[in-house]
């Protein structure tokens, strides 16, 4: 006889581990209980898997965690406290992390694996397994979750009569806008610079469900509707196995971001590390309505290769930096990313008598596996595309952050269109330095490689291209621009009134 017990408490957990759809996830608070009903809910399927014909009821599970000491200190200590060695039987702490719990008819495996380390992404894809617990599934890309789909309900054989119940459960934290988990859970639309394929692949399954629990605290608010403080939410879950005071302390001292989304349940972004531009400041450096496009002055582009291709697109005017256009893409080769380029500047930039687009060095080398290098695809595709004159990290930042700084006509010298999603958001802290698991206050020496570098990349590769970086090489200042008279019209020859609506509105910007 198993002695176990477990009182899921608030509706929506209840409801979750009810459910028996394919895949299921629960998104919650920080300290909601949502990891320990996970854990809960792998030992209730081993208990509800039908015997083999030797008696036993036999099940293996994966429980997936981002990084190693995420995995260690997070994921298995709260397994460790449901189930202890002491009780349930050895725990394996040589990789990969095992817990084999024999105990009655029971026999179910558990397999602990992070996924920061190739051979364990390898271990994964060769599993046969009953089911699968992802902790922390905002921090899982969507590639992984689709193989993990591919590993369950191969595990007990068919021989041993098949799993009783077979599929892939998760939990998480509120994760970003553009994040696979609230897009498929019809919580945010899909964005449009997410090409027609993969848009495929994030439409939410009928056997998928998503579950989401309610918010740890409650806003309060002045006359005036601003927020001016938090009181405990009596609809939040897992209150009785928390002090009444865990939220009112866990606040102190947090961001509005921070509670966002570790106590309101809200999606949106943590800024964990040191921003890569600390001068960037949304109300200044981004445009209140749509930039224009100014005829008849040249065109920019950065670009960064790779599979998530990235281009920055803008102009100089007025000796200011306007930023107007950004394409990100997923999965997609330089030959395809070459049309959509093309696509865009013959579109939106089809005034615009000169396009010069600039990339990585790098990407003027053949691969190993192709002919081409992607310059030349490019420039097959009609685009004139060339390496800058160096790829120095120091000096593609400094090109950006240079600008950002000055001032050209009184006016901020670096603007962007608010429709740059991506760039704003690397710009709001997504783009930055990761910081250092070590005591105090240490980040890495380079930006973090994350969904906002690619596109971030592209820009610096645009201001070195456009020669903002070669002044700083040399170490002197950056030549001054050339201040046009305020009555000169740059979008075209003439003094109609349709130039004179357009000076208006750059007056505006």
């Amino acid at each position: 006889m198993i002695d176990f017990k477990y009182k899921p408490d608030g509706d929506v957990i209840k409801s979750f581990m009810k459910d028996d759809t394919f895949f299921r996830g629960i998104r919650g608070p920080v300290g909601s209980g949502k990891s320990v009903a996970s854990c809960v809910e792998v030992f209730r399927r081993a208990l509800q898997q039908e015997k083999s014909p030797n008696g036993m009821r036999k099940s293996r599970w994966a429980i997936i965690r981002n990084t190693n000491p995420q995995l260690r200190t997070t994921t298995i200590k709260t397994w460790l406290d449901w189930f202890p060695e002491e009780n349930w039987g050895k725990f394996t702490w040589s990789v990969p992390y095992t817990h084999h719990i024999k105990k009655g008819d029971i026999d179910l495996e558990v397999i602990f694996l992070a996924l920061d380390r190739p051979e364990d992404v390898k271990k994964l894809l060769s599993l046969e397994l009953t089911g699968i617990w992802i902790n922390e599934a905002r921090e899982i890309p969507k590639s992984i979750i689709d193989a993990c789909t591919m590993r369950v309900g191969r595990y007990p054989s068919m021989r041993d009569g098949g799993p009783s119940w077979t599929g892939v459960i998760a939990d998480t934290n509120a994760p970003e806008e553009d994040h696979w988990w609230p897009i498929m859970s019809g919580e945010v639309p899909i964005p449009d610079h997410i090409p027609r394929e993969q848009a495929k692949m994030l439409v939410k399954p009928t056997n998928w469900q998503f579950f989401t629990q309610p918010s740890g605290m409650v806003e309060t608010r002045d006359e005036d509707g601003e927020i001016n403080g938090y009181t405990p939410n009596s609809s939040a879950e897992n209150q009785q196995n928390m002090m009444k005071s865990y939220y009112p302390n866990l606040i102190q001292g947090k961001t509005k971001s921070w509670i966002d989304v570790y106590v309101m349940n809200r999606f949106g972004h943590i800024q964990d590390g040191k921003p890569v531009y600390p001068m960037f400041a949304p109300e200044v450096h981004i445009a209140k309505e749509e930039i224009p496009i100014a005829a008849e002055i040249p065109v920019y582009v950065g670009v960064d290769f790779g599979l998530t291709p990235a281009a920055a697109i803008g102009q100089k005017v007025r000796g200011r930096w306007l930023i107007q256009s950004e394409i990100v893409a997923v999965d997609m080769g330089v030959v395809r990313f070459a049309e959509v380029l093309r696509t865009e500047l013959s579109t939106r930039f089809f005034a615009c008598p000169e396009v010069h687009i600039f990339g990585d060095p790098a990407g003027d080398f053949r691969a190993q596996t192709d002919e081409s290098t992607p310059f030349q695809i490019l420039r097959g595709a009609g685009l004139r595309a060339f390496p800058t004159h160096s790829n120095s990290v120091d000096l593609r930042l400094e090109s950006v952050s240079s600008q950002l700084m000055k001032m050209a006509e009184g006016k901020p010298a670096f603007l962007i269109d608010r429709r740059c999603n991506m760039l704003i958001k690397g710009f709001e802290g997504g783009y930055g330095y990761k910081r250092m698991e070590v005591s105090g206050e240490r980040y890495a020496d380079k930006p973090d490689k994350n969904m906002f570098s690619h596109i971030h990349d592209a820009l610096q590769y645009l201001m070195l291209g456009a020669g903002e970086g070669r002044a700083l090489m040399n170490n002197q200042r950056p030549a001054q621009p050339t201040i046009a008279k305020r009555d000169f019209d740059v979008f075209g020859k003439g003094s109609g009134n349709k130039n004179k609506r357009r000076q208006g509105l750059w007056a505006r910007l």
